[in-house]
């Protein structure tokens, strides 16, 4: 059998150059081949089955696990990666973000082991370019065309980590250690206006994320109006909390004195008007802009002159809520992640009418809650459901086109990539209908043809097939 190692040339091609085409196959090994885990089998229309079955089974040997794809560029592992970190370049290029808040995003918001420029980085821009550009040259899809600046990066020598400088400088080429200029060309301007005292705090919503929100700035010594529909619910949702303070103690994590007082600064209420002299209301209802419009012009007409009104949407326009005002310049978003407890991260969400001061109040807010704030403006996805979700639709697409099984894939972005969790895991968790809002959300306001919701999910979403919470996703959950 010959085996070639190669990530991004056509295996077919290769063996086309010898007399023994069926005997020749890709074993694509990861860096550090040592240490990874993982081996893509990669067969052309020419390779005989039994050559697979005995290369699968000497990545075995070697204690390895081995995936099977076929020969396209890419393959499994880096055809799904390499898009993604495309995006994430073309999302820098534009400076919609700086490359610290993409890279932290990325970390904090999906668990991954490296954000993606840092990860171009590593790889080195020209291989990335490379890789791309074969991509691209199979599929025509423009999101698979490299970002320019990749080019450019390539064209100046800056290569990342190996040529010393790349989407980061570093200490010395070859060195792992970034330094600290120069400075991010879309970095927050120094000399940022102060931000507007924050002395208490109003939550509406009384589901899951208004609850996490609640008990973040509770613990953070904030008093909390936890505002429902009802004095019911209200009291539900303190309930909830008290529940999760609990957890806490019994894990170590806070002491009883302080679930206590924690607890003690949250006052539930079923009456909106209870929010009149708080210095910021943060809405947690539900996804639905009908419904946050409404409740954006009931709280303009209760909240106090100055107060700071902030919406939690992971999709929906955050100028929609703010022209639903007379303040729009007050207006911000604060993308808390799910569980807002435990996650780090939030994404200050400003408006082209968002107040300079308004911003600042949202990050100084998110310093004292011990969160990690990363800015960026108001489009579809922010930062990091404009980078995820195009991955999982691709990952969706794979699957559809029979090139990998749902087990395969999810086992190579684990072991390829040190994913938490592979792409149909985390979409059966998401909720494939909140997977495809948010999908439909991307396709509308960007318009490109590449970010159209695969078929197979609309279909699973049809069918009722919505992940976990239905118990048929992607996986049959019932009988596990």
């Amino acid at each position: 059998m010959l085996a070639t190692g190669t990530t991004a040339l056509s295996v077919t091609r290769i063996a086309s150059a010898t007399a023994r085409p069926e005997r020749v196959l890709g074993l694509h090994f990861f860096n550090p081949v040592h240490s990874m885990k993982l081996v893509e089998v990669v067969r052309t229309v020419l390779t005989d089955g039994r050559v697979a079955e005995d290369a699968a089974e000497f990545a075995r040997d070697l204690g390895k696990t081995p995936v099977a794809a076929g020969d396209r560029a890419g393959f499994v592992v880096n055809g799904l990666l390499f898009a993604y970190l495309n995006q994430a370049a073309a999302m820098f290029e534009s400076r919609y973000a700086s490359r610290e808040d993409i890279d932290a995003a990325m970390r904090l918001g999906c668990g991954l082991p490296m954000g993606p420029l840092a990860l171009l980085d590593l790889i080195g821009v020209d291989t990335a370019r490379t890789v791309l550009e074969a991509m691209y040259a199979q599929s025509h899809d423009r999101l698979h065309a490299p970002a320019p600046i990749l080019g450019q990066l390539a064209a100046a020598g800056l290569l990342g980590r190996k040529s010393g400088r790349g989407f980061y400088t570093y200490a010395a080429p070859g060195s792992s250690h970034p330094t600290a200029e120069p400075a991010s060309a879309s970095a927050a301007p120094a000399g940022r206006v102060p931000g507007r005292e924050v002395r208490s705090v109003g939550v509406c919503g009384s589901g899951t994320m208004a609850t996490g929100i609640a008990e973040v700035f509770a613990k953070a010594g904030y008093p909390v109006v936890l505002a429902a529909r009802s004095q019911e619910k209200a009291d539900r949702a303190k309930a909830a909390l008290a529940a999760s303070l609990d957890r806490s103690v019994a894990k170590g994590r806070m002491t009883g004195p302080d679930r206590d007082a924690a607890l003690g600064r949250v006052a539930p209420t079923g009456l909106l008007s209870d929010l009149d002299q708080v210095d910021l209301v943060v809405e947690a209802v539900a996804e639905d802009l009908a419904v946050k419009r409404e409740l954006f012009t009931a709280l303009d007409k209760i909240c106090r002159p100055g107060a700071v009104l902030a919406t939690t949407t992971s999709s929906l326009p955050v100028i929609e809520c703010a022209t639903a005002t007379t303040r729009p310049q007050d207006v911000v978003g604060l993308h808390f992640f799910n569980p807002a407890p435990a996650m780090k991260l939030v994404e200050v969400v400003s408006t082209v009418l968002t107040g300079e001061e308004v911003t600042a109040t949202a990050l100084e807010v998110c310093a004292r809650v011990r969160k990690h704030p990363v800015e960026c403006g108001d489009r579809a996805g922010f930062i990091v459901n404009a980078l995820l979700f195009p991955y999982l639709n691709d990952a969706v697409r794979m699957l559809e086109e029979h090139y990998a099984t749902v087990d395969d894939i999810d086992t190579a972005m684990k072991l390829g990539c040190g994913y938490p969790m592979g792409p149909f895991e985390l979409l059966d968790v998401v909720g494939l209908d909140v997977s495809l809002t948010i999908e439909r959300v991307l396709h509308q306001e960007f318009r490109e043809p590449g970010l159209a919701p695969a078929p197979l999910l609309e279909h699973l979403v049809a069918a009722g097939c919505l992940g976990r919470k239905t118990g048929r996703g992607f996986r049959d959950h019932a009988r596990r």
